[in-house]
């Protein structure tokens, strides 16, 4: 996979998604160690090109590319030379212009990595882009099911919340149906994208069909700044109908895992005490995001030699 760009879970095959959550496995190991650091991308260069705030992510990426050596830049929009006007074209071909191995971005505006990634030698990682994906969120989720479940073909995970806005969701449906998984959705009617059921998934505007001997249940944050004009009455109402509960989840299966990428609303999307209950895997989400994105670093960093290129070249020949 070095070189390759990953924008989408459109990228990648079956075959690696499960390279990558193999490579994720073993990668949790260092994160136990008394020192949780490797000479994998010793010399390597990583920037984290972030235009818009996160938390999880930046930091998982930051931690990721620290624990295996490599020298990491991080990118803040508000101290750069946008804020003089500066293209993002501009700013991405600086970036390019000092040769880094690698560079991950974030952008509030669907479709910017993909440009960046046009323009870049360096190969890129989508961090998230709009309400378009968000594909290493999708693999943290898969690695964290497969955790806990041990498999994920034929397992039925349902989706909960503002699926219209929700870039996880899209990355997650790609995701879960090509690993063989059985895929709901379930949200409000003005929430729910036009023709969704093309991707494969079933949809559903009651919350009790949606989780009803569900395995897996992953509730959406409510995309408050993507909204445009009221898609729901008040957020009461929402919590009422498609907020998730100990309660609710009874119709589940009995050792349903509940997930959420973060932040929480909580008391909206879901209720304090499975927030924080035995069926929470959502502090996992959060430690399994860095081991996969150490394995996406590991695994796409960098640009093949020139010894390397002519060796696949002699190869394709014979």
């Amino acid at each position: 996979m070095i070189g390759r760009d990953l924008l989408s879970m459109e990228d990648l095959s079956r075959e690696d998604i499960e390279k990558i959550l193999d490579t994720a496995a073993h990668m949790q190991e260092i994160g136990q160690r008394a020192v949780k650091k490797v000479p994998s991308l010793r010399g390597r260069t990583i920037v984290n090109l972030f235009f818009e705030s996160s938390t999880r992510t930046r930091m998982s990426f930051e931690i990721a590319g620290k624990r295996l050596s490599a020298d990491v830049i991080n990118f803040s929009a508000s101290s750069s030379s946008l804020s003089k006007s500066e293209s993002i074209m501009d700013t991405a071909r600086t970036v390019d212009a000092m040769d880094p191995d690698l560079v991950v971005v974030r952008h509030k505006v669907a479709g910017v990595p993909k440009i960046i990634a046009d323009a870049l030698s360096a190969p890129v990682i989508n961090a998230g882009d709009g309400a378009h994906e968000h594909p290493t969120q999708a693999l943290l989720d898969m690695l964290t099911v497969k955790q806990a479940k041990g498999r994920i073909a034929g397992l039925t995970v349902t989706i909960v919340g503002d699926v219209l806005h929700s870039r996880v969701a899209r990355s997650n449906i790609y995701g879960f149906i090509k690993m063989g998984a059985e895929v709901r959705i379930a949200a409000p009617p003005t929430m729910l994208p036009p023709g969704i059921e093309a991707l494969g998934v079933k949809a559903y505007t009651s919350l009790r069909q949606a989780i009803e001997g569900a395995d897996v249940v992953m509730m959406l944050r409510i995309q408050m700044e993507r909204l445009q004009g009221a898609l729901f009455p008040s957020v009461r109402e929402y919590s009422e109908t498609f907020g998730l509960s100990r309660t609710k989840l009874r119709v589940a299966k009995p050792d349903c895992i509940v997930m959420h990428p973060g932040p929480i609303n909580r008391g909206v999307e879901l209720s304090h005490e499975l927030a924080d209950g035995g069926e929470s895997v959502i502090l996992e989400q959060v430690r399994n995001g860095v081991a996969l994105r150490m394995a996406l670093l590991y695994l796409f960093t960098g640009r093949p030699s020139k010894d390397e290129e002519v060796a696949a070249l002699g190869e394709e020949t014979k």
